[in-house]
């Protein structure tokens, strides 16, 4: 009797951890073809993720997409191994996620980067970014530091240049650099804000390339809005000791001494908020969500050991501009045709 009693007692410790990491949804990720480690937005999502199952809210994977061809059989794939999520990264997996979302009705899709017209599959959510928000403060960072402070550090000079590296000429991209020019204009009326874009989001040879060429023209703080290509406007910043300004996540890590700040759109807390929403049985599909500044989505970085060198003045204009803008007494532009620039 008492082995009986012993034996039910040790059976249901075994069992009762085994229902509890059952009861926890499968939720998994599928990465554009710059994989992880791309130090932006593939790293911030499976932040998100990891950040979950860390909180004991679910099991999570990532399968890493090595080209196109890759992104119907890795979203599909993941819904046919019991995923109850799977994100689908990057604005060039618009028309494969909405295909894996209706071969595969029963399995939640959230596309990052993604707003979807006309009718959405009842399984799919488009998550997308104010990333204006973010070019705006990290404009205004820019504009004031690349001549009125160019004292504060040797990586800057007074001939009122700044840049941007473009991965491609796509809808959060431009989002992302119409901010940025507006904020520089906000506080530096007069500063040149030249721009390239590359093609692409993976050659990191051709971001170093293109930073290199607007050093050459002035620039002395560039933008990096390129993914993994924009690693190689950090790689320019460190050769010719100028200032990167990261973005989606914080970049200071890959060149303490060179980037300034990043402009961050909250990868990482949209992809935890939509998971917590699942565990919960609130995650509705069919809809677009959108992540600003007042969702607690948009922001700038610390200055992290270049904070001495950031006058208050600076710090005053971003934390007021986040305010404003949160308020909505700043309307920050989202296209370049609203500054009034043919492309």
């Amino acid at each position: 009797m008492k082995r009986g009693l012993i034996a039910m007692l040790c059976l249901l410790a075994f069992v009762a951890p085994m229902a509890m990491a059952q009861s926890k949804p499968f939720v998994a990720m599928v990465t554009d073809s710059n994989g992880l480690g791309d130090g932006s937005f593939n790293d911030g999502v499976w932040a998100g993720l990891k950040k979950a199952e860390t909180d004991g809210l679910a099991t999570v994977k990532v399968l890493e997409s090595h080209a196109m061809t890759d992104y119907v059989p890795n979203l599909s794939g993941l819904a046919e191994d019991g995923a109850k999520l799977v994100f689908g990264v990057g604005f060039l997996m618009v028309e494969q996620i909405q295909e894996a979302a209706r071969a595969n009705p029963k399995t939640f899709y959230a596309g990052i980067d993604h707003t979807y017209d006309g009718t959405i599959p009842p399984n799919l959510i488009g998550i997308s970014y104010k990333e204006q928000e973010a070019g705006y403060l990290a404009g205004i960072v820019a504009g004031y530091m690349t001549k009125k402070y160019a004292s504060q550090s040797p990586l800057l000079n007074d001939k009122n240049v700044i840049g941007a590296v473009l991965g491609m000429d796509i809808p959060p991209v431009e989002r992302y650099l119409a901010g940025y020019i507006a904020g520089a204009k906000s506080v530096n009326p007069t500063v040149d804000v030249r721009y390239i874009v590359l093609g692409n989001f993976s050659d990191r040879a051709k971001g170093k390339e293109a930073t290199l060429t607007l050093a050459d023209q002035g620039a002395d703080i560039v933008i990096q809005l390129a993914g993994l290509a924009g690693m190689g406007v950090i790689d320019a910043a460190r050769e010719r000791k100028i200032f990167a300004i990261g973005a989606d996540v914080d970049q200071y890590s890959a060149a303490p001494d060179y980037v300034l700040t990043s402009a961050l759109k909250g990868t990482t807390m949209s992809a935890y908020v939509t998971i917590k929403d699942l565990v919960n049985g609130k995650l509705k599909g069919g809809v677009n969500r959108v992540f600003g500044l007042a969702e607690g989505a948009i922001d700038i970085a610390p200055f992290h050991n270049h904070d001495k060198i950031v006058p208050a003045e600076v710090k005053n204009a971003v934390a007021k501009a986040k305010t404003d803008i949160a308020q909505g007494k700043i309307k920050v532009p989202e296209t370049l045709a609203d500054l009034g620039i043919k492309k």
